[in-house]
Formats: C-alpha cells, sequence, structure tokens
C-alpha cells in the first residue's frame, strides 16, 4: 500500500486542488427531482431518505470528480438512519474508490485500549487475531482498508490513538482534532497550562499539537507529510500559523472555509513553506449549490461551486507565495 500522505498528495498533484468535498447530505439539501424520485419507490420512509441521499452522492461524486483532492463523508448525516444510513455510507465509500477519490471517515472517535481498537475496524476493515467478519464498511479483514484517512479526538491520549496508526505501510492515516473551527472551541482549546515538565507553555491546543508531532514523527511519506495528520479550523488563521511551527510534517485538515466564515487566505495559513500540507474542506457551498444557481443542473451547478472554490484557494495561494517565497 502506498503511504496515505503521499496518496493524498498524488491525488492533489493529479487534481491540482486541496479542495475536500464534504458528502454529509441532509434532506433540506437535496433537489426536488431526487426527492420525487426516492419517495415515488419507498414512500415516506427511512429507504427513502436513504436511496434520496444515495443518488445524490453518486451525483455529487460524477460532479467532482477530477477535481478535488478527497471526500469526506461525515458520519453523522448517515448513523442518524440506521441501517440504510450506513448502507448507504458503504456504498458512497466504494463509489468514491471506484472514482479513484480519497476517502476521509469524520467520525471524530476514540477511546481506549479494545474500543478504539473496534472503533479502528470500522474504517480501517480489522485488527490483528479477530475473526473474520467484515467491518461496518462490509470489508473483509484481509481486504485493503474501506477507507484512506478517520478523524479522531486525541483527548485520551497515546493509547486511544495507538489503535488506528497499524503501519505506516497500511496506506491509512489519522486526523486528530487539535484546534477546531466552532466558536467554542476556545473554551479548552485556547487554555493557558502551567508549563509543567513535558507538557511546555502554550495552549491546550498546542499541546495537542506536540502530541500530534510526536506520533507522527517516525511515520514520514517520500513527500515529507506524515499519516497523522491534524484538523485546524479557518476560523483560527494566526494559530493555525503557530501550530504548523510545532507540526511541520502534519497535513492540516481545514474545516470553517466559506459557510462559517474562513476566507481562502484563512484556510491557507497552515501551509507548509514549499506550499503543501493543506487540504481545505467544503460541504454546504457545494451540495447547497443548485440553491442558488437554479438555471443550472444540480450537479453542474455542484461543479461549479468547486470549480469556484478551486480558483479562490490558487489565487490566494499565488498571492501568498508571489515573489517565489511566502509573503
Amino acid at each position: 500500500m502506498t503511504h496515505a500522505a503521499d496518496s493524498l498528495q498524488e491525488s492533489i498533484e493529479r487534481t491540482g486542488s486541496i479542495a475536500v468535498v464534504g458528502l454529509d447530505p441532509r434532506p433540506n439539501l437535496l433537489p426536488p427531482a431526487v426527492v420525487r424520485a426516492a419517495l415515488a419507490v419507498h414512500g415516506d420512509t427511512a429507504e427513502a431518505v436513504g436511496h434520496a441521499f444515495l443518488a445524490f452522492n453518486h451525483g455529487i461524486l460524477s460532479a467532482v470528480v477530477g477535481r478535488c483532492a478527497a471526500v469526506k463523508p461525515q458520519l453523522a448525516c448517515y448513523e442518524a438512519y440506521g441501517l440504510i444510513g450506513w448502507s448507504v455510507y458503504q456504498e458512497t465509500v466504494a463509489a468514491a474508490h471506484r472514482l479513484g477519490i480519497p476517502v476521509i471517515a469524520d467520525g471524530k472517535r476514540n477511546d481506549i485500549g479494545s474500543t478504539a481498537e473496534h472503533y479502528a475496524q470500522a474504517f480501517f476493515g480489522g485488527t490483528p487475531g479477530q475473526s473474520a467478519a467484515p467491518g461496518l464498511n462490509g470489508t473483509p479483514l484481509d481486504n485493503p482498508s474501506p477507507v484512506d484517512w478517520a478523524t479522531v479526538n486525541g483527548y485520551l491520549g497515546s493509547d486511544g490513538i495507538a489503535p488506528f496508526l497499524g503501519q505506516a505501510s497500511a496506506g491509512t492515516g489519522i486526523f486528530v482534532l487539535v484546534k477546531t473551527s466552532n466558536a467554542s472551541s476556545g473554551d479548552l482549546q485556547d487554555r493557558e497550562l502551567a508549563g509543567d515538565a513535558g507538557s511546555g507553555h502554550g495552549t491546550v491546543a498546542e499541546a495537542m499539537a506536540r502530541l500530534v508531532a510526536l506520533w507522527g514523527a517516525t511515520r514520514i511519506g517520500s513527500s515529507g507529510l506524515s499519516d497523522v495528520g491534524a484538523v485546524v479550523g479557518a476560523t483560527y488563521p494566526s494559530q493555525a500559523k503557530r501550530l504548523r511551527e510545532l507540526m511541520p510534517q502534519a497535513i492540516f485538515l481545514v474545516p470553517g472555509y466559506g459557510a462559517q466564515g474562513g476566507s481562502a487566505a484563512d484556510a491557507l495559513a497552515g501551509l507548509r513553506p514549499d506550499g503543501t500540507g493543506v487540504v481545505v474542506n467544503n460541504s454546504r457551498a457545494i451540495l447547497a449549490a443548485w440553491q442558488k444557481s437554479p438555471a443550472l443542473a444540480w450537479t453542474d451547478a455542484a461543479r461549479a461551486a468547486l470549480e469556484a472554490m478551486n480558483a479562490d484557494l490558487a489565487q490566494a495561494r499565488t498571492a501568498l507565495f508571489s515573489g517565489g517565497g511566502r509573503a
């Protein structure tokens, strides 16, 4: 298997995009034609929602293939509908992989010991020594991993992270929550530490960043990037710059661009000096683009919204690196 960071960087270079398309289907985001078709067959049921979600995801994938670095299904949108939701998630992951698009499962999971191992099995396809039963993605344990990356919560420390790592050659990676984009993230993440032995001075987010750097230090691919990445919100660009200093080899998965108020320049604040190391998520602006462009087919509207995002990020990157170096 190719190193996860190398695979993601290859996707960026192949598509010319650092965009991650969030596959977060919700009933109010579905085009009316998709809803009508599902209701006509399944009535007002959870199955109708699931089939509508799947048709929607297939359309979005066809619109964004070759134009984004990865896709990111938000598990909450699927879990809310039980078994049919998981079936839709499974097929969405499989469809993305058939198109050659890397998949980031956004579940923000964690626990300790064997519980964390089971979470890892659900995302990555199994744990050595367990029976050959499929994970939630329906993938046997001896098959390649169902998803390429997963988001995790590092609050429980290293013994909650280790089960997600496996071998660097496994081709999977994780994004650890470090500085999230939501308004109340500072309630805990911005708390200043006393600076006791081993933690250093700084904030809770900075302490987590140091751990991410430690966990990923021996897991570097040929791209110079680690398969232990970090979630760092676009809504806090000054902190992103500091966190980049602490995590020089981590890929930043950046939420908060667009609807939450982060600009393209904000989203790129954590770029490495060589211009790599950041992927930027966008969900609603792409999925709901048809609502603002009624003259277009909904798939065409999604494609146009993604292209606009790509252009916005490219322009901001050019401005940051004008003159041959970072401004």
